[in-house]
């Protein structure tokens, strides 16, 4: 990995949009839509706090694809 990948990785990235600032906004709204219709169609398991999580990771990466790109 080259050293320009790896600043690009851990630096923080502010919005230098208003399109990104709509687009972080969008994904987190839709994935919150979604967080609530898990919430209440999946019985309190194990299996519902692993889903949770895996929705948080995926807000996570679509805004670094947004903010690093």
């Amino acid at each position: 990995m080259e050293n320009k990948d790896l600043n690009n990785r851990f630096t923080y990235h502010s919005p230098e949009t208003e399109e990104q600032v709509d687009n972080y906004e969008e994904i987190r709204d839709n994935a919150k839509e979604f967080a609530f219709l898990l919430n209440d169609l999946c019985p309190d398991s194990r299996e519902k706090s692993l889903a949770m999580t895996k929705l948080e990771e995926v807000v996570f990466w679509a805004n670094a694809s947004i903010a690093q790109n």
